[in-house]
């Protein structure tokens, strides 16, 4: 049976950037999984890209899945219209993986060419802010005059 010597626990640095990002913890991690110099902030490059990315896709999600669950819900007895929430949903995800990518990464690339740290804030700042653009120019129609 198991002792009380505390040898079987999940090592703490399991999880611990996407902990420090989702919770938007300031102190440091437990571990430094990165071996990041500045563990209270996202330093690196792919550190920052990962956070802003992240809070872009949960944000679309955010966003995408109660319209996609409205259209099911009020279209479902029409013939075609049911398939809208189909693509509502599948807008909510592929759009911020590929812009997204691209976006997070421009973002994450002048953070890390200005040589400053992110933290966790400013990723869900930044993320959320992506979404919400596109939600703002969706309901605008902003490309329909284009």
């Amino acid at each position: 049976m198991a002792e009380g010597g505390g040898g079987g626990a999940a090592p703490p640095e399991a999880g611990g950037l996407l902990q420090q990002i989702l919770s938007l913890r300031l102190v440091p991690r437990s571990g430094n999984v990165t071996g990041a110099a500045c563990p209270t902030a996202l330093c690196h490059f792919p550190e920052m890209w990962y956070g802003v990315f992240l809070w872009a896709v949960v944000s679309s999600l955010f966003f995408h899945i109660p319209a996609g669950l409205l259209a099911l819900f009020t279209l479902r007895q029409h013939k075609y219209g049911r398939f809208m929430s189909v693509s509502i949903l599948l807008m909510g995800v592929v759009g911020p993986i590929t812009a997204g990518i691209l976006t997070s990464a421009a973002i994450a690339g002048v953070y890390r060419a200005a040589g400053k740290e992110m933290i966790p804030f400013e990723a869900l700042t930044l993320g959320v802010g992506q979404s919400f653009c596109v939600v703002v120019i969706s309901f605008l129609r902003v490309l329909a005059t284009l």
